[in-house]
């Protein structure tokens, strides 16, 4: 096996996370994955919650495993129109509304019309709102200034913006000369482009595969259910890549891969999630163990909904996660070489 082209990966990255895909409006992100895996010969198909499932064949057919990464991202509708030709909004995901405070964002209109927009305080001016600094950032107080010539409600429906319209983020894609890739949206866009990029280098060097492998593209996790169905009968172990996520009292770097043991959910699969650090260890993969206190993946999302399966969690480490977030190649690579190894290895023994 080759090692894994890391600047492909991030180029991918950055196609990815320019496409406007918050959670509910994935249409356009899942026909860019379906679009390059079907040029790679990789057979897919669609479940009807709009998430995209890619299979390669293995040698055993009769124990599965499943990969997923989710490419919903966190967003915003229009929730009120506000008399000053000025949008409420409502928020899509689990973040706060000071991460958004001054980023520039899209509308989409329910006719395909697109506006740009900025995510401001309505107190944002210091020279004219004494609490300017104080008020605090809420649904109340913040508002987009839309890039148009409108002074009403009235003028805001007659561009074709109504209640409803998706609002999306722009990323500020940025990779520097250190190794550095900034943007939003690298949760959970960094694995997606890292599942290409495994199901590219497989295709490409013929690799047989011990099992029968799917990969899910899922387009609901954001908002708790995006990989708990279309999950194939013959399914043994079911692998959420996901970011692993900095702080106080993480251990979870923008260098290593990250493999979490416990989140909210309550533990992974011990087996499994000893097997994934005998991988690393093994082919000296820089890795870290670790507990997200406020955080659930496809994976636990699985398990709720009632599927008898072996679960785990890995992913690239993502500083400020959903807010700016950043990571380096480095965790990049490490990911895709542990999930590299990992498919080209049998199913644990339960």
């Amino acid at each position: 096996m080759n090692k894994p082209d890391t600047n492909q990966t991030i180029e991918l990255i950055r196609e990815l996370v320019s496409i406007p895909s918050p959670s509910g409006n994935t249409e356009r992100v899942i026909s860019y994955v379906e679009d390059y895996l079907g040029k790679l010969g990789v057979e897919t198909k669609r479940n009807r919650k709009g998430g995209l499932i890619a299979t390669l064949p293995g040698k055993d057919d009769s124990q599965h495993r499943m990969l997923t990464a989710h490419v919903d991202t966190l967003g915003a509708m229009v929730k009120e129109i506000k008399p000053s030709g000025r949008l409420k909004l409502s928020l899509i995901g689990g973040f706060k509304f000071n991460s958004i405070e001054g980023e520039y964002c899209e509308i989409e209109t329910s006719a395909g019309k697109k506006y740009t927009g900025t995510i401001l305080m309505h107190q944002t001016s210091v020279h004219v709102y004494k609490d300017a600094g104080k008020a605090e950032r809420n649904e109340a107080n913040m508002e987009v200034r839309i890039d148009e010539k409108v002074h009403s409600a009235g003028e805001v429906r007659d561009l074709g913006i109504e209640v409803g319209d998706f609002v999306s983020f722009d990323p500020r894609v940025e990779t520097t000369k250190s190794g550095y890739l900034k943007s939003r949206h690298l949760d959970d866009k960094a694995s997606v482009g890292i599942l290409m990029q495994l199901m590219r280098q497989v295709k490409e060097e013929g690799l047989e595969l011990p099992h029968t492998t799917h990969f899910l593209i899922s387009n609901n996790e954001e908002i708790g259910y995006g990989g708990n169905a279309s999950i194939p009968a013959e399914t043994v172990e079911y692998l959420a890549v996901d970011m692993g996520a900095m702080g106080d009292g993480q251990t979870t770097d923008e260098y290593t891969v990250s493999i979490c043991v416990k989140d909210a959910s309550g533990p992974y699969h011990y087996g499994l999630r000893k097997n994934l650090t005998s991988l690393a260890e093994k082919n000296e993969i820089g890795y870290k163990l670790d507990i997200y206190p406020y955080y659930g993946s496809d994976a636990s999302a699985a398990i709720r909904s009632g599927h008898d399966i072996v679960h785990g969690l890995v992913g690239p480490g993502i500083d400020s996660s959903h807010a700016y977030e950043r990571t380096h190649m480095d965790s990049i690579e490490e990911t895709t070489r542990l999930l590299l190894a990992y498919v080209m290895e049998p199913v644990i023994e339960t």
